[in-house]
């Protein structure tokens, strides 16, 4: 572990808030602290923890914890691990107690259980209630402790736990930036900041409270230009639900889009050529797809993980095997994002650079400049990104429009390569 992990771990208080920037390694600090909480027998107050007395972890969904924590635990925890419960993410340690892997959303499983210990990771994300009205009073009967730790999110729940506590006797509060972790390369944190908004990079790379993390498109910021030599396409596509045959009725005019997004990536930014978009049945979706991929011959085709790629995926294959197209389709997951914040942790620091660039002229571009000034003006006026989806200025093919660009790479293009991949912590 690196000194500042260590302060954390060393300090003596009951509760500890972390704000932290990406790769801090929070993941491995909160994997620390589980083992070492599970492993006691008695806590610092002198009561005895018995195999009644769990320790939790808790993010934002059960998903996104098995995610994170089950593969660090299970490796960190080699020699002191009894047995594992796949299925549920419970631990049993050597010594009978047990560590439970839990989602915020999900708050009835939360009860019912007596608890020692508990990490809330990525707390920001997660409603208040959870903490003062389920996790906290189960604690009460052996003054048990709590970690906090995740990334700013603004000035809300999380920045007022970690303001409020500052001089409680019983709380300690840290806040470290990414680069005190000292097993980074420097060199990767000036590329992301060359390449990320101003306000993204304070709020994901220096764990700062005060911007709420970039919340703006401005269409201005797009660069028209043409296509660049040299680089490699990829294709993302935003399933919306499938339309019937008549998808052209007026009964569907209120429908999100499906929206294939064209990218090419290179030192230059990212290329964006075509955006085809519209609401069909499943089997356009899917020859549409691939006609696209015909023509551009993407290294990857990114469609998210859920219920409509799996819907898709039989059509893909078929027509497929009808007009011998065999594009690599890879799935993407979103980490637990809200759509809005994923449009914005993808696109804002790209646009500021100037680093996506549009062929002139082209049909979708109208629209994605109306949709992208609808959310930057939205913000203007002090919307929260959080509540932006729900505005009636955000028009239901925005989010098809842009989201998918943020999963076609989390390497910066300089360094000449990308990936599809979702969001890393």
């Amino acid at each position: 572990m690196h000194p500042a992990q260590m302060e954390i771990i060393n300090s003596p208080k009951r509760f500890k808030v972390v704000a932290a920037g990406r790769r801090f390694g929070k993941s491995y600090l909160s994997a620390v602290t589980l083992l070492v909480e599970g492993l006691k027998s008695v806590n610092e107050y002198g009561y005895k923890l018995g195999v009644d007395k769990v320790v939790y972890y808790v993010s934002p969904t059960f998903q996104q914890s098995k995610d994170i924590m089950w593969k660090l635990l299970k490796q960190l925890g080699q020699g002191v691990i009894d047995s594992v419960l796949e299925n549920t993410g419970v631990l049993r340690l050597v010594n009978g107690r047990e560590i439970h892997l839990k989602g915020s959303d999900r708050p009835d499983t939360l009860r019912g259980v007596g608890i020692s210990y508990v990490v809330l990771d990525e707390y920001a994300s997660m409603k208040p209630n959870v903490w003062e009205e389920i996790l906290r009073p189960t604690l009460a009967d052996v003054k048990g402790g709590a970690l906090f730790i995740g990334t700013p999110a603004g000035k809300n729940h999380f920045y007022k736990l970690f303001t409020a506590h500052a001089k409680d006797k019983d709380w300690s509060t840290f806040s470290y930036k990414t680069v005190d972790n000292p097993f980074l390369d420097k060199g990767e944190i000036k590329n992301a900041k060359n390449t990320m908004s101003r306000a993204t990079f304070k709020q994901e790379f220096e764990a700062s409270f005060s911007v709420q993390g970039g919340s703006t498109l401005n269409p201005e910021n797009l660069v028209e230009g043409s296509e660049p030599s040299e680089g490699t396409y990829y294709m993302a596509v935003d399933p919306a639900g499938f339309s019937e045959a008549d998808a052209s009725s007026s009964k569907y005019a209120s429908h999100d889009e499906t929206a294939i997004a064209v990218c090419k990536v290179s030192t230059s930014g990212w290329y964006v050529p075509d955006i085809i978009h519209g609401r069909w049945d499943v089997r356009e979706t899917a020859i549409r797809i691939l006609r696209t991929a015909q023509t551009y011959r993407p290294a990857a085709i990114g469609i998210e993980k859920g219920s409509l790629k799996n819907a898709l995926m039989p059509y893909l294959q078929d027509t497929m095997l009808r007009i011998g197209t065999f594009p690599n389709i890879t799935e993407v997951t979103h980490g637990g994002q809200k759509k809005i914040e994923r449009i914005v942790w993808a696109l804002q620091g790209r646009l500021e650079h100037g680093r996506i660039i549009v062929p002139p002229g082209k049909p979708f571009l109208d629209k994605l400049k109306d949709q992208m000034s609808d959310l930057f003006s939205s913000a203007l006026q002090s919307s929260p990104a959080s509540t932006l989806s729900a505005s009636p200025s955000i028009t239901a093919g925005w989010p098809a429009l842009s989201t998918r660009f943020f999963n076609l790479t989390k390497s910066e293009v300089d360094s000449g390569r990308a990936t599809i991949t979702g969001r890393e912590r």
